[in-house]
């Protein structure tokens, strides 16, 4: 892991809130996402992508533009919600790292 790449920091990061949500949620087949989740996953990891911040790319909810499409966003905030907390004790490191990040990474 390049945990130095904000981008693909924060790539990851959504991949891991999305699978612990899918999962715990009961959606997740045979270890692999549910179509609605892998919807949202791909969708997200687009607008990482394609952020107008690059690489000084504030965490979501810290962000001035909101880049999502309504239904999208409704849905991105409730996976966030509910991974957020979880990811201690999944991905300590990486929720170590997204408190780095707001901290550090604010919209100007």
């Amino acid at each position: 892991m390049n945990f130095f790449n904000r981008i693909y920091r924060e790539k990851i990061t959504i991949e891991r809130m999305v699978a612990i949500y899918c999962n715990e949620q009961k959606h997740e087949k045979n270890g692999k996402l549910c179509a609605e989740c892998s919807d949202i996953l791909a969708y997200g990891l687009l607008r990482v992508e394609r952020c107008k911040f690059g690489k000084k790319k504030p965490v979501c909810n810290k962000c001035t533009v909101h880049c999502y499409k309504e239904n999208y966003k409704i849905k991105i905030k409730e996976i966030m919600c509910y991974s957020g907390p979880r990811m201690l004790k999944h991905s300590p490191l990486l929720a170590i790292m997204h408190l780095v990040d707001r901290k550090f990474y604010q919209p100007k």
